[in-house]
């Protein structure tokens, strides 16, 4: 448990909080009434699990709530069939009602291991949206001109190139601000490409008379690649559900780069404790971050197994006792040495190449036997029986009869 001052622990890796003299006037304010404040986040229900880049959101949301404020987090499932326009370069098709109801309810299991749920309300913005007749749709959209719409990054970008925008593209923004209205938050979180829309819900708040709401922009985090923002679909992201080994084994796989970024938004420790890991040696700052967040999903006695597993099996070259088996009789003929790598790791010819040419694949004999790096020029007809390959830091294949 960090012990900062509150509003440094609110500032701590945040990217911007809008405006935080309001901010503090609002914390004065709560404090004189005895009332929590009214903090809110929203999630879109577009895919069943949950990643690390979600929890940096989820750990600020738990940072108001061991202040003693109240946490409305809010499943998007009405703007879920419009499609988040944020980012894209193509109108999103949207879900059906089917997957929307499915999605949330994995949703409520995952945050749950991050916030207190007797402290949480879930909300669905489907209570208040599917009141909204004809003309307030109309009335909602009037607070609104194409000019400022086509501010938005994502939308001029699509216009200047003459790609198609949607007219109901343009009510998502409108609808996210009107959920900010219709719960009355005094703060709502949000990733930093999540801006324009969060302004909105400040604007829609002060035509209705509310006290504007301020933001807490949250930076995205990038994968487990270090370039791109973490994503399923790019395969760099590490799953709140991750299996404790994997999630240990790709925490580890991130570059020394990321480390502060991970520590400040997805550990609990403090300042003082991240400047003191950050200054020594970076395998054993980033043994502790990973032990960390797997505590938090899993347990500290898991954690501490899979340190030591990966300290003995990894760190110290030791072929691990679980490995997938390959057929050989598969591969007869042989296929070139990045073909083969590619195939049985599910992984692009590109990316096969890559490793082989970085020296990051290795092949040994037998279980006892010690691994040799190899490259694309290695001769395939070695192979036999018990010989086992590694791929990348962690990945080992085993190929048998």
């Amino acid at each position: 448990m960090s012990s900062e001052h509150p509003l440094e622990l609110i500032r701590r890796g945040t990217l911007e909080i809008l405006l935080e003299k309001e901010l503090v006037a609002k914390f004065e304010l709560a404090k004189k009434e005895k009332r929590p404040l009214r903090v809110k986040m929203g999630f879109d229900p577009t895919a069943p699990d949950l990643h690390l880049g979600h929890v940096v959101g989820l750990r600020k949301l738990k940072d108001f709530q061991d202040l003693g404020h109240e946490i409305l987090f809010l499943i998007g499932d009405f703007t879920a069939k419009i499609g988040d326009p944020t980012g894209r370069s193509k109108t999103r098709p949207p879900l059906s009602e089917e997957e929307i109801k499915k999605n949330a309810e994995t949703y409520k299991d995952q945050v749950f291991k991050i916030l207190d749920p007797k402290k949480t309300k879930v909300v669905f913005n489907s209570e208040w949206c599917q009141k909204l007749n004809a003309t307030d749709m109309i009335s909602l959209a009037a607070q609104m001109n194409v000019a400022r719409m086509l501010e938005r990054e994502d939308f001029k970008n699509r216009y200047t190139s003459g790609q198609s925008i949607s007219i109901h593209e343009f009510l998502y923004p409108l609808i996210q601000g009107y959920d900010s209205v219709a719960l009355k938050a005094d703060i709502e979180l949000g990733g930093q490409d999540q801006r324009f829309n969060l302004l909105v819900g400040r604007d829609l708040q002060k035509s209705v008379g509310q006290e504007p709401q301020v933001l807490i922009l949250l930076p995205l985090i990038e994968g487990t690649d270090g370039i791109e923002k973490m994503s399923k679909s790019l395969g760099n992201s590490i799953g709140i559900k991750d299996a404790p080994k994997e999630m240990f084994g790709k925490l580890m796989s991130i570059p020394d780069a990321l480390m502060k970024k991970y520590f400040e938004n997805l550990t609990r420790l403090s300042s003082k404790e991240i400047g003191a890991l950050l200054a020594g040696h970076p395998r054993d700052a980033k043994l502790r971050l990973a032990k960390e967040i797997v505590t938090d999903f899993h347990s500290s006695t898991i954690a501490e197994e899979e340190k030591s597993r990966f300290i003995s099996e990894i760190s110290e070259g030791q072929i691990p006792k679980e490995r997938r088996k390959i057929s050989l009789l598969k591969w007869i003929p042989l296929p070139p040495v990045a073909k083969l790598i590619s195939e049985i790791d599910g992984i692009s010819s590109g990316e096969a190449k890559r490793l082989l040419a970085s020296g990051s694949c290795s092949i040994a004999s037998s279980e006892s036997a010690a691994l040799e790096k190899i490259d694309q020029d290695f001769d395939l007809t070695k192979l036999k029986a018990g010989t086992i390959i590694k791929v990348g830091k962690r990945r080992f294949y085993e190929f048998d009869n």
